[in-house]
């Protein structure tokens, strides 16, 4: 790969903005790494110290689906306190893996373990992590040796995992992960231990260790480099720009690391933005999803490079003013619907890589700008194909149940590891740390719950100050960027009327909202925000046979009764003077609920022109 000024850019990395969506983090790639999905051993019974060593009476397990699911091959839907897991390292992943003179440290990646995982290699205790739905990497050098031809035993290194999940405690950010032992009301059946990508990768002893890609402006992209290992003389980073799908370079700049730092600010100006007539070329949005690729070196001496990595970013602005969500400094209406993100044989976890793909495409098939992802922070590898294929998404924080110091320590940890983790897609707009008061259930009245609410959302913004932050997702708001209204109205008049025109705003911030809650709370004031009904429909319909357990918000009787509900609903919506947005309840059926626009299966309940009309009214 050549840059436009037909210097060398790195040419064993990958096009990040073309990706095949298999590499596991889809902004930082290297061109080597080892996937260790796949068959390992697996022990959910008793929990004995000597396992670090390995376990007799294994049973195998397809990692990474969790045990309760069935494509794990365990399908075991009971309670699973302590789960534990096995796998050999060989020469095999070492040498896919890149290991060697000039990458000789050895990183071991886990997407995701739910709830808290320790790690052992050859009985030898590595490090832990704590945070279900959130990445870790250990560094595991010493314990797997320096390079792939080196002592490995013939039977390879033993890579132990030991995953505690205790289905009880309300404390642990769970989501819609079930307390009780079968699925009830709208929770889900649980997702225990490993449920993303495990995976090597080799990197020199000083290396990029994470970015962090933030639009400045219209024409300005600033972006964090942080460096893992022992600091090096006289160290720049350099980074180049283009765009690919028109052969255009759009950057190149070189920065010294501050000698006392681990961590460097890169300005990367796009200059080609600052012409005003032109800027639309390049912006990114969900019906002109452009990416940028990048490399971004480090450099030794000032000239030697020592790292190289590929990734990408979007050129794009998000603002509120005038009760209006702006794109790219124009109002915007977001059309989103709730995407639960779970399928029935593998539960959080996706059945496949391009099942991830496939969602995305799916969402946009049906008429929808924007998804929100409930309750889970999702794979990084839907986050790439919302980037690439042009999609919105709200990143929400998977809820606890309980108000106590430890819950609010766990969840805080979790979301902010989160937000850092995903600060770089150009597809997520807004950040929702809490949902329906779930673990704050006494906001409406008490200051402790509702400084907590309003915490959740500082920390977010003083993470990313770029991004708007909803504050409590439905309603009981106490300070919040977009207020956001969750109403499973059936009758489409009657929700026309509830979100007509200034003094129905009035009426609905003022007041009870539906449910019976208050929509502002804790001192908190119609300060002219973007509204937004951000649950809306629950329309039960099952084609063929009725499921006695299958229910929502109402139901239809045919598809054509379901098909007009849902254009009824959608009618109401349009007609409002003031809603920014809306979110309609559900992509697809999800256990019990069977108000999906969607099968469970992914597949549509009548044909997808027909929903699709219904949503977008065109």
């Amino acid at each position: 790969m050549s840059t436009l000024d037909g210097t060398v850019a790195a040419p064993d990395l990958p096009l990040a903005s073309r990706q095949d969506g298999e590499y596991p983090r889809p902004q930082l790639l290297r061109g080597e790494w080892a996937d260790l999905d796949g068959t390992w051993s697996f022990r959910n019974t008793g929990d004995d110290p000597a396992w670090r060593n390995g376990f007799p009476d294994a049973r195998e397990i397809t990692v990474p689906f969790p045990p309760e699911s069935a494509a794990s091959g365990i399908d075991e839907p009971g309670f699973h306190a302590v789960v534990w897991y096995a796998r050999t390292i060989g020469r095999e992943e070492l040498t896919a893996a890149g290991l060697g003179a000039d990458r000789d440290r050895l990183l071991l990646h886990f997407g995701a373990v739910d709830h808290r995982a320790r790690v052992w290699i050859d009985g030898q205790f590595i490090g832990e992590h704590e945070g279900g739905h959130t990445p870790f990497v250990l560094d595991v050098t010493e314990a797997l040796g320096s390079a792939p031809d080196s002592d490995t035993p013939d039977g390879g290194h033993l890579l132990v995992v030991r995953a505690e999940d205790d289905p009880h405690d309300v404390t642990q950010p769970r989501g819609k992960q079930d307390w009780h032992e079968y699925p009830h009301a709208i929770w889900y059946r649980r997702t225990t231990g490993i449920w993303q990508t495990v995976w090597l990768e080799a990197v020199p002893s000083r290396s990029v260790a994470a970015l962090r890609w933030t639009n400045v402006d219209h024409a300005t992209v600033r972006l964090t480099v942080r460096l893992r290992g022992e600091r090096r003389t006289d160290e720049r980073v350099r980074v180049e720009a283009w765009w690919e799908e028109q052969g255009e370079r759009i950057a190149r700049v070189e920065t010294s690391v501050p000698a006392t730092a681990d961590e460097v600010d890169v300005t990367v100006p796009v200059t080609r933005q600052t012409n005003g007539q032109a800027a639309d070329e390049l912006t990114w949005s969900p019906e002109t999803p452009r990416l940028v690729d990048a490399t971004v070196t480090l450099l030794q001496d000032g000239v030697t490079p020592v790292d190289a990595v590929a990734s990408y970013f979007g050129v794009r602005t998000v603002g509120l003013d005038g009760g209006a969500f702006l794109l790219n400094g124009r109002a915007y209406d977001v059309r989103s619907v709730l995407n639960q993100g779970y399928w029935p044989e593998s539960h959080l976890a996706a059945p496949s890589r391009a099942a991830l793909r496939r969602e995305v495409e799916l969402i946009k098939e049906l008429g929808f700008t924007a998804a929100r992802n409930h309750q889970k922070i999702e794979d990084p590898r839907f986050l790439y194909w919302a980037d690439r294929l042009g999609l919105l998404v709200w990143g929400e924080a998977p809820g606890a149940y309980a108000f106590s110091p430890l819950a609010v320590q766990r969840l805080v940890r979790e979301w902010m590891d989160a937000v850092e983790r995903d600060a770089s897609h150009p597809s997520i707009v807004t950040w929702v740390p809490a949902n329906e008061s779930w673990g704050v259930q006494q906001i409406a009245t008490d200051p402790a719950q509702q400084a907590y609410a309003r915490a959740l959302a500082d920390v977010t913004r003083a993470l990313d100050a770029t991004r708007p932050v909803v504050s409590n997702d439905g309603w009981e708001h106490p300070d919040s960027d977009i207020v956001t209204v969750h109403d499973y109205e059936g009758d489409g008049s009657r929700l026309a009327a509830t979100y007509a025109d200034d003094a129905a705003r009035t009426a609905l911030l003022g007041g009870r909202g539906p449910a019976d809650r208050r929509i502002l709370v804790g001192g908190a004031v119609d300060r002219g925000q973007p509204v937004m009904l951000t649950e809306f429909g629950g329309v039960d319909y099952q084609p063929g046979a009725q499921r006695e357990d299958g229910w929502g918000y109402t139901s239809a009787v045919d598809g054509d009764d379901w098909i007009a509900r849902i254009t009824a609903l959608y009618d109401g919506v349009r007609a409002s003077s003031f809603l920014a947005g809306s979110c309609w309840t559900q992509l697809t059926d999800t256990l019990q609920e069977t108000n999906g626009l969607l099968n469970a299966d992914r597949t549509p309940k009548v044909p997808i022109e027909r929903i699709r009309r219904a949503v977008t009214g065109a």
